[in-house]
């Protein structure tokens, strides 16, 4: 295994990170990642929970700042790239019965050119219609938010990163709370998606992701990536620092920790 090769700059080079640590009151959460993202890669970053992945997500939109190492996004600063990257959260925390429609919610994304304090114009308007309609949910723009289910209620909140027109778009755990009817529905709208845009998308289920991305990254403090989408043993045993068995192939399919215990 070894880490991603980090050479000299490319046209198509999208994200970069190079020896990036981070700490929390001294305790260190990633430890010398380094990572080169390229245009139209759709790789998902598997770990442990605690393994750092929401905090690769915050370096990347400038979020966090690194202890140590260097971040580029779109060959700036990841606070100067943020207008083109398109972020959804791990969970959407709100009041479902606030009187806020679809239409509202997606227009949102586009206050980033808009500004807070600018009416929406004819532009704004159609990159929403464009957004909603690329996730299927345009006829659904005069609802409620509140009262969509939520594989609803996750499309529409990819339309909403889709207004801000990115270049990239970063997924916290889009699948979350979803049956695999419609986990499988989300992931292939996001294949579809990746024909325009870098995607780089966190996930705790290796199995299905592995059908769906391009390439696969495992995260626990440090990074292990080979920009393939095959998952070795030796890759898991590194990230989650246990023995694991993967059943089935080519399928959703599942983990399974076979570890003894140890003492503490």
């Amino acid at each position: 295994m070894q880490r991603t090769p980090i050479g000299a700059g490319t046209t198509d080079e999208v994200i970069r990170l190079e020896d990036v640590w981070v700490h929390y009151g001294g305790i260190p959460v990633l430890e010398d990642v380094s990572l080169l993202v390229r245009e139209h890669d759709f790789i998902g970053v598997i770990g442990p929970n605690g393994g750092g992945k929401t905090t690769l997500i915050k370096v990347i939109l400038g979020l966090v700042r690194p202890s140590r190492g260097k971040v580029t996004v779109l060959g700036t600063s990841p606070q100067k790239g943020r207008r083109f990257v398109g972020y959804v959260p791990q969970y959407s925390l709100f009041d479902r019965d606030f009187p806020v429609s679809v239409w509202d919610v997606v227009l949102m994304g586009r206050l980033g050119h808009t500004g807070c304090l600018r009416r929406y114009t004819d532009e704004d308007r159609a990159v929403a219609t464009d957004a909603l309609s690329a996730v299927e949910m345009l006829d659904l723009k005069d609802r409620q938010i509140g009262r969509l289910s939520w594989g609803q209620t996750q499309r529409v909140l990819i339309a909403r990163a889709l207004a801000a027109k990115p270049k990239v778009l970063l997924l916290d755990e889009p699948a979350a709370a979803l049956d695999s009817r419609i986990e499988a529905g989300l992931y292939d709208l996001l294949r579809t998606l990746n024909k325009e845009v870098t995607i780089v998308m966190v996930s705790h289920d290796i199995g299905v992701i592995s059908t769906y991305v391009k390439s696969i990254a495992c995260l626990n403090r440090r990074l292990v990536y080979h920009n393939s989408r095959d998952i070795t043993r030796d890759m898991l045993q590194a990230g989650y620092e246990c023995p694991v068995e993967l059943i089935a192939h080519g399928l959703a399919h599942r983990v399974l920790d076979t570890h003894e215990e140890v003492p503490e």
